[in-house]
């Protein structure tokens, strides 16, 4: 028999295993319960916040530990707790800890969807000490007073709040937190790498948004590229200049070669490619984010071997774009045609993969196996998205080859994975690292 639930009910439960987003998994007389501020072997109370007829769980917040983790620490920021802050998920657990439950975490995703056993170490970016100070892009709430906080986890609650702690000073030193921002919905703030911090309040465009410049100065690559203040710049400051390093380690491109970027950002990426291939190689960048584009374009104009090709991946294609929840289409519309984008190359030597949280997926990977590259590097924030794809390359002799993980959001569930693969036979010995 399951227990039924409802929201605020207090249960009492053995925490198990950690689960991807933040949560440990429990049980209480049948029912799973995703359990927040709880580590894997405790004993707790936990509140009930989440109950949906029809679902097998619930979501749960642990309010009191009867059983500590030797693991467990005090929380270093006041606002991470049960029905605080909803942005930080492990500050209640020693930075070394917090990143071997990441890594767990890419263990089960890639047994679960990709039927492997890997063996992976969640890597400390460069420059990072103890996990705070860290964030250099935040955007912030703002409540009905005018005043900027946080939301509460999954939840459109503000919760007003004094200081950030893994934000880095700086985004607190523009008073952010102090100002009355009556007539916003939220406001931006950016520490960039040159020059001083940005401020935005919501909603914003056009001449409105900034263009900031952050320098990224790794050990096989530097350059410095011009960002919307609103646009996705990696937040962590050791972030950019270690991925790039580690993409041209893997992927080795030589010149004259073809290389494709795809999902390419502000050119980060494609700029390091067409360094690497010279002037007789050829970098094809695909980008749909309308910002993204106008400061790629500015990134890439001094490299010539680049063609950027502003449009979805999957359009780029030809191919179905993949179904995403939202209203249905009218009746009306009438249906996309499918064509590829003349600019695509037919075969492509390398390949940067760096899609959104919900992967690449089938029918891009498809497309992609069909360019029979020697290798690919996937730079994914979601492991169990990369998971799903890495099924799906398998299926085209695509092997994962190397994995590495970094923790570039400390205390959150959020990290960082770089895969390399290539065609082949799949080597017999496991776990692959």
């Amino acid at each position: 028999m399951t227990a039924d639930l409802a929201v605020g009910d207090l249960v009492e439960v053995e925490v198990g295993p950690v689960a991807h987003g933040g949560f440990c998994v429990a049980r209480h007389e049948g029912r799973v319960v995703f359990v927040r501020h709880a580590l894997p072997g405790e004993q707790v109370r936990a509140q009930v916040t989440e109950a949906r007829g029809g679902q097998r769980f619930v979501r749960a917040d642990c309010v009191e530990v009867l059983t500590a983790s030797p693991r467990r620490v005090p929380a270093p920021c006041p606002y991470a707790g049960p029905g605080l802050c909803g942005g930080c998920d492990w500050q209640h657990a020693d930075l070394t800890y917090q990143r071997d439950l990441k890594a767990a975490v890419v263990r089960e995703q890639f047994s679960r969807l990709a039927g492997m056993e890997v063996d992976v170490v969640v890597e400390p970016v460069p420059g990072d000490v103890d996990g705070l100070g860290w964030r250099t892009r935040v955007e912030f709430a703002v409540d009905p007073s005018g005043r900027a906080g946080l939301r509460e986890h999954r939840s459109h609650a503000v919760v007003p709040i004094d200081t950030c702690l893994i934000a880095d000073p700086r985004v607190l030193d523009t008073g952010v937190l102090r100002a009355d921002w009556q007539g916003h919905e939220g406001v931006d703030v950016v520490v960039p790498s040159i020059g001083a911090p940005v401020t935005v309040g919501l909603p914003a465009q056009g001449d409105d948004i900034p263009v900031v410049v952050e320098r990224v100065a790794g050990k096989r690559f530097s350059a410095d590229f011009e960002v919307s203040a609103r646009g996705f710049w990696q937040v962590h400051p050791g972030a950019a200049a270690t991925f790039v390093d580690v993409v041209l380690e893997l992927l080795a491109p030589h010149p004259g070669e073809t290389a494709l970027d795809l999902y390419a950002g502000v050119g980060l990426f494609a700029t390091a490619l067409a360094t690497a291939v010279g002037d007789g190689g050829r970098v094809v960048a695909v980008e749909s984010d309308p910002e993204a584009v106008a400061s790629a374009a500015a990134n890439l104009a001094a490299y010539p071997s680049v063609v950027a090709v502003r449009g979805r991946v999957d359009d780029a294609f030809g191919v179905p774009r993949a179904s995403r929840s939202g209203p249905a289409p009218r009746r009306t519309q009438r249906p996309r045609k499918l064509r590829r984008h003349p600019l695509l190359p037919l075969t492509a030597d390398v390949v940067v993969l760096d899609p959104p949280r919900t992967g690449a997926g089938r029918a891009v990977v498809d497309q992609l196996a069909q360019l029979a590259p020697r290798a690919i590097a996937y730079v994914a924030c979601d492991p169990a998205a990369l998971a799903r794809d890495t099924a799906y390359l398998r299926d085209h002799g695509y092997h994962l080859r190397e994995l590495r993980a970094f923790d570039a959001f400390p205390m959150t569930h959020h990290l960082e994975c770089i895969a390399l693969f290539a065609p082949g036979e799949a080597r017999a010995s496991a776990p692959v690292t």
